[in-house]
């Protein structure tokens, strides 16, 4: 009786979703050692646009500037959507600095809520940083799915469903990057469009 119990819990905690038509969850020979360059390029500058879809509120904004500097972040967003303006957002893995277009700062060491409660979407930031590469989170169990030109095709991590929809060849001497992604979980989905990526330097900054 017992190990017929603990037979069926091994197998319930095997078990994984099929696989979406055409994908494959076994790695191209070449992706430890892109992986291994992505997360060295942390240090960047990107601009593009951002769509939010949920059930509550969807919206569009501009991404004005996303400039990344190991783990630090600062993103400027504009929108009309919800009178949000040119919202600024600064932080770190586990805090942020939330700025709305009134001048009006708020801080927080739950950056994924004070982003809900502030604008109404829920943007995983902290995961956003590294999923914006093509790499999987720090933070959780992943699954990575390749299309059948080797190239990542999408990462289920911590819920959600990131679907790369588009790679392009930005910056020389690195790996193509995303120019769109698709974020999904259950009914909210986070779109970005990325229309321009640089590598930054110490003069940039």
């Amino acid at each position: 009786m017992v190990a017929s119990v603990l037979l069926l819990g091994a197998c319930t905690t095997i078990q994984l979703e099929p696989l979406p038509e055409g994908l494959t969850d076994q790695p191209p020979a070449d992706w430890s050692e892109r992986s291994e360059q992505l997360k060295r390029f942390n240090a960047w500058q990107l601009s593009g646009k951002l769509a939010v879809k949920q059930p509550s509120d969807s919206g569009t904004a501009i991404i004005n500037h996303w400039i990344q500097e190991r783990d630090a972040y600062d993103l400027e967003l504009s929108s009309s959507f919800l009178g949000m303006g040119r919202t600024s957002l600064q932080g770190v893995p586990g805090f942020i600095s939330l700025t709305l277009p009134d001048g009006e700062t708020y801080r927080s060491g739950d950056p994924e809520a004070l982003i809900q409660a502030a604008t109404g979407w829920q943007l995983p930031i902290d995961s956003l940083v590294w999923w914006i590469r093509g790499l999987p989170g720090p933070d959780g169990d992943f699954r990575l799915l390749f299309d059948d030109s080797s190239q990542l095709a999408m990462i289920r991590q911590q819920g959600w469903e990131i679907r790369y929809d588009r790679w392009q060849s930005f910056i020389t001497g690195y790996p193509e990057l995303p120019a769109r992604i698709t974020a999904v979980k259950d009914d909210k989905r986070v779109r970005m469009v990325v229309t321009r990526w640089q590598e930054t330097t110490e003069q940039d900054r």
